[in-house]
């Protein structure tokens, strides 16, 4: 189990929260985005290996959206 580190709450398990994707990527505007932009934005992800910057939503505790950076080859939280 990993043990995520909630800048609000402190260290709690895994279980208390949820994933909120990749942190590094940018919404398009509604108005100038076409149908194969917008399409790329939902659905394509790049699978990147190493220090990966994310959202996570504590769900469970004080509700609040933060990013962290992840390793996606040990799963543990980077500074």
């Amino acid at each position: 189990m990993l043990l995520i580190k909630c800048p609000h709450c402190g260290a709690r398990a895994q279980t208390e929260f949820s994933y909120g994707g990749d942190a590094t990527r940018e919404r398009p505007a509604p108005a100038a985005v076409t149908a194969e932009e917008w399409l790329d934005y939902v659905y394509l992800r790049d699978n990147p290996r190493g220090p990966h910057l994310e959202w996570w939503h504590h769900a469970a505790g004080c509700r609040r959206w933060f990013k962290l950076r992840r390793d996606t080859a040990t799963h543990k939280f980077v500074p």
